[in-house]
């Protein structure tokens, strides 16, 4: 199934910094908002149902000599049909 990006933004944040970001999609989340993505002229507006399935990953990309990338990445996934899919049910701790 081909992938359309809908919205891309990247850039070097710090960690306080991107800390805000993540609180902003925390608070639209819990209120039932929708959450809405604006970089310069592009936006996308996307509303997540009540039980999206929650991804997170932990990657290193390239060589296991220590000159690799590592990435956290965290996703919310749900059809755009409103069907619900059965994902993992393991606990998710994060210390």
């Amino acid at each position: 199934m081909p992938e359309e990006v809908l919205f891309k933004s990247e850039s070097n944040q710090t960690r306080e910094e991107i800390a805000s970001y993540l609180r902003s999609v925390a608070d639209k989340l819990e209120q039932g908002d929708a959450v809405t993505l604006k970089s310069g002229s592009e936006s996308v507006t996307m509303e997540p149902p009540a039980r999206p399935t929650f991804e997170v990953k932990a990657e290193r990309e390239g060589p296991t000599d220590g000159s690799g990338k590592l990435s956290i990445e965290f996703e919310l996934e749900w059809n755009e049909n409103g069907h619900q899919e059965d994902g993992e049910n393991g606990q998710l701790e994060i210390e």
